[in-house]
């Protein structure tokens, strides 16, 4: 019983990791936060250790890849410095992080197979 209460917790702790980064993504394009970017990675490092099981990490990665260069994209389309360019910069420091952890355990994953 302890196990699945330690599961659902780790879960719960997960996804409101995402949403805060997610907010605090959206939060820096229009409020000037200092440590954001540092902010944002711990908190993808948490999403990334929490949120995605090993049966979900080759389509986390696509997924995530496809974001990273679109994020990547919009911030020269948008280098200017604008509200747009802060979100993309931000999120695809968030999206990264969480991306390392998922492939560092994909690749774990492998050799132990």
């Amino acid at each position: 019983m302890a196990k699945g209460g330690q599961v659902q917790i780790s879960i719960s702790v997960g996804r409101w990791a995402y949403l805060i980064g997610l907010i605090i993504s959206i939060l820096t394009g229009f409020v000037e936060i200092a440590s954001a970017p540092s902010i944002l990675f711990i908190v993808g490092l948490l999403v990334g250790l929490l949120n995605i099981s090993a049966e979900e990490g080759h389509d986390y990665l696509v997924a995530v890849l496809t974001l990273l260069v679109v994020g990547l994209a919009g911030n020269q389309v948008f280098a200017d410095g604008s509200t747009v360019s802060t979100i993309l910069a931000n999120f695809v420091a968030f999206a990264s992080a969480a991306a390392l952890v998922v492939a560092l355990k994909t690749v774990l994953g492998a050799v132990k197979k």
